[in-house]
């Protein structure tokens, strides 16, 4: 029995790394075990982000009949609270505690306040939605569901913010990107598995079966943050005495984005991020609307985005894990970006499913590519002190440029479509089609500007020695 315990050990030792590109994330300062615990934290995040730009906006406008300009302003608060993370990060960096933890208070705050907003959430939907046995002023409802959906926007950032500040200290520099990758994959899982047991549970709707599941993601929200903060950072009340002074927030922002180019590099992941969300309402409407696919047929699309995010990350992973150059990564995967959104075009005129659907899969795996390669490029920034304020950084651009594209996104294609029906735009341009295409070429044009941004980045770390056999390629776009 011994011998075939050992041999099944070394099967999964050797399969691991080559089929499994996460599976060698883990080390010695950081098991695997301990590794997935820690990213229980992107899975409740996942949770949120489903629950609320998926499925409560589908049932606050259909069930509910909330206004739709209210359920785009609430869905929208979250972001307010995206730039902060700068912050929040910079305060970790430097929190004074007796306790002797910079990271746990954080991710404890958010929680509670992620949690408190999902509780009370549900109730004030019904209040809102005006089905109650007295009357409520409407302005009761708005006020009582916009608190809702902002708590839960800053419990997630902060608790996001902090943790991948945690992943930062407690994982060594070589294997970051392979925890960057495992973590990302995690935020997906949850995502996917979320909105499987959310459509389930609510299949057959009513309002009490919404109170269960809201009030049951608090729960889940609270157990999994919980279980992923347990004793992972050790305590050093030296490092965050109070008697300890605390920098002042502009000077050391100052200080941290003048190392390395790190304002060129915010710009890229700004560009590069608007470049892949703009698109993220408009798939499935175009699959429908241009070409014809069924319900069950755009639903597909959802897959094979997360597929081809799925092998993005893999193939991140394996290649950082090889020492690859995480802004060259990063610009590689903006081509490939070009490539998908150059296919989603053409498969309009061409009437070609098969297109659209490849162009589908290439979107996912570009931005996996660039996701992971600009979040590893960030956390190689995230030396001593500012391991906080550079992942801060990270996600407060990444959020607020992705809202705002899927905002800009959608009424970008509303007004051109309408301007190619009246005919205002030619002959040439109109039908539905045009307002789409009008997004998806933006979004080639951004990732030229990406392309761009990153060039200069390649240049400086191949002089410092990080350099490539190919000596022409992303590196010599000007910037």
């Amino acid at each position: 029995m011994t011998r075939l315990q050992t041999f099944i050990a070394r099967g999964w030792q050797q399969l691991g790394p080559r089929f499994l590109p996460f599976a060698d994330a883990a080390t010695k300062e950081l098991p695997l075990g301990r590794l997935l615990r820690l990213s229980l934290f992107q899975v409740s995040v996942g949770m949120a982000v489903v629950l609320i730009t998926g499925v409560l906006n589908r049932v606050m406008i259909v069930e509910l009949s909330v206004p739709a300009w209210f359920v785009a302003l609430a869905v929208a608060l979250p972001l307010i609270f995206a730039p902060l993370r700068v912050l929040i990060g910079f305060r970790s960096d430097y929190h004074r505690s007796v306790l002797g933890w910079r990271r746990v208070p954080y991710i404890w705050t958010g929680t509670l306040i992620q949690f408190g907003g999902l509780s009370i959430m549900p109730f004030a939907l019904m209040v809102l939605s005006g089905d109650n046995v007295i009357f409520v002023p409407p302005i009761v409802g708005q006020s009582a569901a916009a608190l809702a959906f902002l708590m839960v926007g800053i419990g997630l950032h902060m608790a996001q913010t902090a943790g991948l500040a945690l992943a930062t200290d407690l994982a060594p520099a070589e294997s970051r990107p392979r925890v960057v990758a495992l973590l990302y994959v995690m935020l997906l899982l949850g995502m996917v598995a979320s909105a499987l047991v959310f459509g389930a549970l609510l299949a057959d709707f009513n309002p009490v079966k919404l109170i269960k599941v809201i009030q049951g993601a608090a729960v889940v929200t609270m157990v999994f943050n919980v279980l992923a903060l347990w004793q992972q950072e050790v305590r050093d009340p030296a490092r965050t005495d109070p008697a300890l002074p605390r920098p002042d927030f502009a000077e050391t922002w100052q200080g941290f984005v003048r190392q390395g180019r790190v304002l060129r590099l915010l710009v890229a992941i700004g560009l590069g991020t608007a470049a892949f969300s703009m698109q993220d309402i408009l798939l499935e409407p175009y699959g429908g609307q241009i070409l014809g696919l069924t319900v069950g047929a755009t639903t597909v699309l959802t897959a094979l985005l997360a597929g081809g995010t799925l092998l993005g990350l893999g193939l991140a992973a394996r290649r950082l894990g090889r020492g690859a150059e995480p802004h060259r990564l990063a610009g590689w995967g903006a081509v490939c970006g070009l490539a998908a959104f150059a296919l989603v075009i053409l498969s309009a005129p061409l009437h070609s499913a098969l297109l659209f659907r490849a162009g589908t899969a290439l979107i996912g795996f570009g931005g996996g590519l660039f996701a992971v390669g600009t979040l590893t490029a960030m956390m190689a920034l995230a030396q001593g002190a500012h391991s906080g304020i550079a992942l801060g950084a990270w996600g407060a651009v990444q959020a607020c440029c992705a809202g705002g594209a899927i905002a800009l996104g959608g009424m970008l294609r509303d007004l051109v479509s309408e301007l190619a029906t009246a005919g205002a735009l030619g002959p040439v341009l109109t039908g539905p089609a045009v307002g789409y295409g009008a997004v998806y070429h933006i979004e080639i044009i951004l990732l030229f500007a990406t392309l761009v941004a990153l060039g200069p980045l390649v240049r400086a770390k191949e002089r410092d020695g990080a350099s490539s056999k190919n000596r022409f390629g992303l590196a010599e776009f000007p910037g």
